[in-house]
């Protein structure tokens, strides 16, 4: 009798096992910014800010959250570069924007703590840059009045070049 409940249990347990899957390979490939394009991007936030009045600093960084382009107009504050970067970093890091992870990370959110890991900046203006549905790098713009101002700054930025980017 415990036989048959054991073999039973075997049965029902091998049916919940998931099929093998097909042998992962030992590299992968994927798509990310080249620089022509990163540096296409930054301009086009740049442009967008300088049309609102705004003079900022712009970075793009890749898909890893390398910097690859920095421009900071010429009356940008000094902190900006690294603020915009940061921002990109930011958002390539926890793949969100980085408005919305300034409104989950408040004090008191369960993601309040994310906002103590070095090198983060939890202001408005990062926003990742996808191409298909895949992320391939990301913009962050500092030196607009606000956060939501870079923000927009960064999203023009990105419209500018996505048409390009969704037919690669």
């Amino acid at each position: 009798m415990i036989g048959k409940w054991i073999a039973a249990c075997l049965i029902v347990a091998g049916a919940a096992l998931p099929v093998a899957a097909e042998e992962a390979k030992p590299l992968m490939t994927f798509r990310s910014l080249t620089p022509d394009t990163a540096l296409e991007v930054a301009k086009a936030a740049l442009d967008a800010c300088r049309k609102e009045g705004f003079q900022v600093a712009v970075s793009v960084v890749d898909r890893g959250g390398v910097a690859q382009v920095m421009l900071r107009d010429r009356f940008a504050g000094p902190h900006t570069p690294e603020t915009a970067t940061r921002k990109a970093w930011t958002a390539i890091s926890f793949r969100t924007d980085t408005t919305t992870m300034t409104e989950e990370t408040q004090a008191g959110k369960e993601a309040s703590g994310v906002r103590h890991v070095p090198g983060t900046a939890m202001i408005g203006g990062g926003v990742m840059i996808q191409a298909g549905g895949e992320m391939v790098g990301a913009i962050g713009v500092s030196g607009a009045p606000g956060g939501k101002q870079d923000d927009a700054c960064a999203r023009k930025g990105i419209a500018k070049i996505q048409e390009k980017l969704d037919f690669q």
